[in-house]
């Protein structure tokens, strides 16, 4: 089957070693820490606030925990956690902003290995593939690789 003209969805997949346990990097993949080193929270979020019940640390990876995301031109949005396996696996899911963000962790001798998936939507059939190709790829990828690299350094101090 074609396209029809629908939708097309991309996949981002990045990965870097960064020399500290697990658990360390499970304690910063949180709504409330993104803005410490994600790039794209940096630059395009005023604020990510939990609207779930918060009782202890583990109830911000736990699924089913949900956010509300103001951008900085006030467009909100909604996310929620619809996967998580303790210190290997988290999936960050916002059907309105048309993106799914994965991060697994696996140790390795040194310390974990973090890949940071984005999977992500434009709609406008041929033009948002026109776009996505032209530019949105292309910056989607940098901003990936950028927050790895300011993970990598904020847990290496």
């Amino acid at each position: 089957m074609g396209d029809e003209g629908g939708d097309v969805v991309t996949r981002i997949e990045k990965s870097i070693d960064i020399k500290t346990p697990p658990e360390a990097v499970w304690e910063l993949l949180v709504f409330d820490r993104f803005s410490e080193w994600d790039v794209g929270t940096q630059k395009h979020v005023k604020s990510m606030e939990y609207t779930s019940a918060v009782q202890t640390p583990e109830d911000k990876h736990r699924v089913g925990a949900t956010i509300r995301i103001t951008e900085n031109r006030g467009r909100v949005y909604h996310g929620e956690i619809t996967e998580s396996l303790d210190k290997q696996k988290i999936v960050f899911n916002s059907s309105e902003m048309g993106g799914v963000l994965t991060f697994l962790l696996e140790p390795t001798e040194s310390g974990t290995k973090v890949t940071y998936a984005m999977d992500y939507e434009l709609p406008w059939g041929l033009l948002g593939k026109f776009l996505n190709v032209l530019f949105a790829q292309r910056m989607s990828e940098k901003e990936v690789e950028g927050s790895l690299a300011q993970l990598k350094s904020l847990l290496e101090t």
